[in-house]
């Protein structure tokens, strides 16, 4: 065997050596590339779901905020029905007692009147008999001198 024959092959294995050599770098690099994508990508992906979930606790802020807006108008209206209704009710009261006022004060000057016709009545009764009691008397007398001068 020659020389450049060994020289030939050993030149063909150092050529083989940097193709196998040059070979893992390149797949090393793609390794290098596709972990680093792969990293993009969850990099992405967690800033998504971040995104995502501050979207969520904002939307659901915001729904917090109208619920509490809509309990707070509620409320509000209804201490408002609450208050006019207590108002209407005082309102109604006060009517009533002052017509019940009324009615009594009505009642009383009724009563007072008929009290009054009463003792009017029976005043105008006693005087009446008070007349003919006097008026028998003098009768009386009268006939008591009749008698007496047909006597005599």
């Amino acid at each position: 065997m020659s020389i450049t024959f060994h020289l030939k092959r050993r030149e063909e294995k150092r050529r083989q050596e940097k193709r196998r050599e040059e070979k893992r770098r390149q797949e090393k690099r793609r390794e290098e590339r596709r972990g680093e994508k792969r990293r993009e990508e969850k990099r992405r992906e967690k800033k998504r779901k971040e995104k995502k979930r501050k979207e969520k606790k904002r939307k659901e802020k915001k729904r917090k905020e109208k619920k509490r807006k809509e309990k707070k108008r509620k409320e509000k209206k209804r201490k408002k029905r609450k208050e006019k209704k207590r108002k209407e009710k005082k309102r109604k009261e006060k009517k009533r007692k002052e017509k019940k006022r009324k009615e009594k004060k009505r009642k009383e000057k009724k009563r007072k009147e008929k009290k009054r016709k009463e003792k009017k009545r029976k005043e105008k009764k006693r005087e009446k008999r008070k007349k003919e009691k006097e008026r028998k008397k003098e009768r009386k007398k009268e006939r008591k001198k009749e008698r007496k001068k047909t006597l005599s």
